[in-house]
This record gives C-alpha cells, sequence and structure tokens, in this order.
C-alpha cells in the first residue's frame, strides 16, 4: 500500500483536470489518495481582491472535493516537512506550470521529490495547447498572433479527460490532523472575504458558460465591446482559477453552438481561446515580459514618476468618465470590461506616460481573472513594448472611447454615482456643464467630480513625439 498525493493549484476543479484524473486512474486497489494545496509565502504577500477570490474558490473546491490538506511555506522546507509525515507517500501528481512564478517554484522543489524518492508524474493542463505545441515549419516560436491563430486552428484539440469520481472517493484519505499549521492558515484567509463574491467554483463556471452557450455567444463580437452589456463569457476568471478547464470551454462550444445560427461571434470567442494561449506562448518564450518591454528600442521611454498621477489614475480621479467608471468597477468588483482595460492601459501609458508596469502590477493586485501572461501581453500591448503591440502613434481618445462603446452612459452612471443625474450630453464630458446645469446634476465639477487631469489631445502629441524620437 502507497499514497498517490495531487497536488492542486490553479486547477480548482473536479471535473476535466488531467492531473487528477491520471492519478484515480493509476491507483492500486490499496492505494490511497491524498489531495495537497500549498499556500505560498509569495502569493499571499499583498493580498487583495485577485489572492480574495482565488481562496474563495479553493474554499469552494475544497467543499465538493472532500479532504484536502494544506500546506504552508516556503515551498522546499514545506514540501520537505510534508513527506516527513507522510512516508509512504511514492507518487506526485501536479498539472504543471509552463510560466511565471509557478514554474519557478516547481523547478526548485523538483529536487525535493527525486531526493525522497517520490515519482514525479506532470501534465499541460492550463492552456489548451501547451507553450512549445504551435510552432512554425522550422520548429521557431511565433511572435505574431495571426499566424499562430491560423496554425492553432489546424491542431486538434485535446479532449476533454473523464474523473472516475467513485473510485476517487474510495481511495481518498483524511490526515489533515496532521497539518494543522495549513489548515489554520487556509481558515485564516478564507473566513472574511474582501467582498461578497457571487459567482465562484465549479459549478457557477458550468452555469456561466451554458447561460452564454444558449444566445449571447452569437453576438459576442458586437456586444463584447458594449460595457454596459452582459454580452461576455465572465470565463476568465474561472479560467484563471482553474474552476473550469479551456477543454471543456472549446468542446462545449463546439458541441453546443447552433450552426444554423449567426457564426461571427462564435468565431470571435474562439479565438480570444486561442489569444490566450499565444500570451501564454510569448510569457514563456520571453520570460523577462513581467519587467522589461519585448519591443528593445522602447526599453528606456522617459516614464513619468508622479505618485500623485498615478493615484488619481488608481482611484478613479482622472476626470475622463469612462477611464474612471473602469477604475471604480474594477476596484469595486474585482473586474474591469475588456473594452474598458484597453482604454484605462492606453490613459496610463500615452496620456500620464506612467510606466506599464506599474499599471500591470495594480491589474495583479485587484482583478479576480488575473492571469499575468495575458496581464502582461495586455499592457505591453497597450503601451506599444510587446509582441505585435499596437503602433506607438495609436493612441486611445477617453471621450471618443465613452461615446463610441457608452453612448448613453449607463455604465459610466452604474460606477460613478455622482454622475448620475448629468444630462447624458454631458455624461462624456461633465465639466463642460455651465454651473447652472451643474446644480441641477447635483454634480458640482471640482467638488463631486473632478476637472480633466490633462489635454488628451497635448498628452498624445507628446506621447507619439517621445515614442518617435526612440524608434528613430
Amino acid at each position: 500500500m502507497s499514497t498517490s498525493v495531487v497536488w492542486i493549484r490553479n486547477d480548482l476543479r473536479l471535473n476535466d483536470n488531467i492531473a487528477l484524473a491520471e492519478a484515480v486512474k493509476n491507483l492500486g486497489e490499496e492505494d490511497e489518495l491524498l489531495l495537497l494545496f500549498h499556500i505560498h509565502p509569495e502569493l499571499i504577500r499583498e493580498f487583495d481582491l485577485q489572492e480574495d477570490y482565488f481562496f474563495q474558490t479553493v474554499r469552494k473546491f475544497h467543499e465538493s472535493s472532500g479532504p484536502l490538506h494544506f500546506i504552508f511555506g516556503e515551498e522546499e522546507e514545506a514540501f520537505r516537512s510534508f513527506f516527513d509525515t507522510v512516508t509512504d507517500a511514492e507518487d506526485i501528481y501536479f498539472n504543471k506550470a509552463e510560466t511565471g512564478f509557478g514554474k519557478e517554484r516547481d523547478e526548485r522543489v523538483l529536487p525535493v521529490f527525486e531526493e525522497r524518492g517520490v515519482r514525479t508524474h506532470t501534465y499541460i493542463d492550463h492552456p489548451l495547447h501547451g507553450a512549445e505545441e504551435v510552432t512554425k515549419k522550422d520548429g521557431e516560436l511565433y511572435q505574431v498572433f495571426s499566424p499562430y491563430f491560423k496554425q492553432w486552428q489546424k491542431l486538434d484539440k485535446p479532449p476533454v479527460v473523464k474523473l472516475d469520481t467513485d473510485k476517487m472517493k474510495q481511495h481518498l484519505t483524511d490526515r489533515s490532523g496532521d497539518f494543522t499549521d495549513g489548515e489554520e492558515k487556509y481558515r485564516e484567509l478564507t473566513k472574511a472575504p474582501l467582498r461578497k463574491w457571487e459567482e465562484v467554483g465549479e459549478e457557477a463556471a458550468e452555469q456561466r458558460l451554458t447561460r452564454f452557450l444558449d444566445e449571447p455567444i452569437y453576438y459576442y463580437d458586437e456586444d463584447r465591446d458594449i460595457p454596459s452589456k452582459d454580452g461576455t463569457s465572465l470565463m476568465s476568471r474561472y479560467l484563471r482559477t482553474g474552476a473550469i478547464s479551456p477543454r471543456t470551454v472549446y468542446h462545449r462550444v463546439q458541441q453546443e453552438t447552433d450552426g444554423r445560427k449567426r457564426q461571427d461571434g462564435v468565431e470571435s470567442f474562439i479565438r480570444e481561446l486561442a489569444f490566450r494561449d499565444f500570451y501564454h506562448m510569448v510569457y514563456y518564450n520571453h520570460p523577462e515580459a513581467d519587467d522589461q518591454e519585448l519591443t528593445e528600442k522602447f526599453r528606456d521611454i522617459p516614464w513619468n514618476e508622479d505618485e500623485e498621477i498615478f493615484d488619481r489614475w488608481k482611484e478613479a480621479r482622472t476626470g475622463f468618465p469612462f477611464i474612471d467608471a473602469a477604475m471604480a468597477q474594477m476596484n469595486e468588483s474585482g473586474w474591469m470590461h475588456n473594452r474598458a482595460r484597453m482604454a484605462v492601459a492606453s490613459f496610463l501609458t500615452k496620456d500620464l506616460l506612467i510606466d506599464w508596469r506599474k499599471g500591470e502590477r495594480y491589474f495583479n493586485r485587484k482583478l479576480a481573472d488575473y492571469e499575468a501572461a495575458s496581464n502582461i501581453g495586455g499592457w505591453q500591448w497597450a503601451a506599444s513594448t510587446g509582441t505585435d503591440a499596437v503602433p506607438y502613434f495609436r493612441v486611445f481618445n477617453p471621450v471618443r472611447q465613452s461615446e463610441r462603446f457608452d453612448k448613453h452612459g449607463d455604465y459610466i452612471k452604474e460606477w460613478l454615482p455622482a454622475l448620475r443625474n448629468v444630462p447624458e450630453k454631458y455624461i462624456h464630458e461633465p465639466h463642460k456643464m455651465s454651473e447652472d446645469e451643474q446644480k441641477e446634476a447635483g454634480c458640482t465639477i471640482g467638488e463631486d467630480y473632478p476637472e480633466p487631469m490633462v489635454d488628451h489631445k497635448r498628452m498624445r502629441e507628446r506621447a507619439i513625439e517621445i515614442y518617435k524620437q526612440k524608434k528613430d
């Protein structure tokens, strides 16, 4: 008799979890199965909305999985202590990380497994296609999305993996009494959520996908750009935590959408799944991307170091309603509409000329769906410093974005209470109201809502000139 350990990470689900399914399949008649979650101090150092949502998903998983054991500490010390306690552990299964902190952690801990004689079984589970699966004919990795996507489409997608739930339950072991320190840390992290999270975990993910596939997906290509509409899938938070797998999402789209209906939205959504894999591949190929511009000529942009200006952006006090509504949405809900993400990133890096790394790290704290590869890729795209990025001379106009994608100001009014009574003709530029109109709207500019903090036209010209000088 021996114990097989499944190390649960950002794959917080029972269904279509490769490592878990393989561990259960390989169990002998007398073997035991131990589910393990490692709480790393680095991942909770700045406990904000992102971490809060993640650990509420851990809690949901714990409710459905049966006994889940928690260990806390730096990975090498924590796992040595774990194996000192679970002396009959012979195999450990986990879905490996190919990028970022997770990859570095795995590389540090693998020697511990080897020194203890524990067999390691790892799988690529988080993307649809692993970082080295989509390549050019010469084996090189892509730098541009369009040819990557063409090749991505040609590849067979991995199937959904079935879990033998009955067998899993028969073999689960409960030794949680041996890991009280980890259990105590877990309870500390989950007992008082920072906000009320309404849609958490595997069941919520499946239900949300069902609603999206019922009708919204067919108009996704149009509705995804309108922040006031419920036109997106909201799958990002579930894919990030692993409450649902990209394989399940992909195959359900293929099986449950009606080919007789409008397909533009379906194709657009599939393209977004490919974008997720693309940014995963880029970060794998360029691990320095979290802290260094991929476009070398733009590595010494003279960024604005004014913290007060950065604070106004963070705190939704820029005086541009669309930008402020987006930041308020993220600060309060832990999510921001994708159209708004592009606008606020462009505004920070081009209008305010503040370092994209600062914006990326702030998103890291606040977004429940934060994934390093996609977030870093998105910020480098907006800053015109990444691979296949937006041209440096394309600077989003925050007022035009507002007029185009929030025509009647519904999104703005939802997230900025001070502007709820502002007439529609002023909702995108409330500072243009007269004193009497401000009084009637109950919104005094400079008191209830700020003046625009910059002149967009002038700041756009400045940014373009700075980038042009670096380019030349």
